[in-house]
């Protein structure tokens, strides 16, 4: 098992690799703006979409809740 330190140092580089370092903050920042249940999020991901497809339907879904 790895500490809570080294879950976060990892969860940063995969973010930053994925997304880069500006959309990585971006991410964290929207996480923590408001309330989240990352087990339904997950439940509702098709794994066979790619990183940029997951993206775009969050931005949708982020769109759809402010309208």
């Amino acid at each position: 098992m790895i500490t809570d330190t080294e879950i976060r140092v990892k969860g940063v580089q995969v973010l930053a690799q994925y997304l880069g370092d500006i959309e990585m903050e971006r991410f964290i920042a929207l996480i923590q703006r408001e309330p989240f249940d990352y087990t339904k999020w997950r439940q509702n991901i098709d794994d066979d979409d790619s990183i940029e497809s997951i993206s775009k339907k969050a931005m949708q879904l982020r769109a759809n809740k402010t309208n």
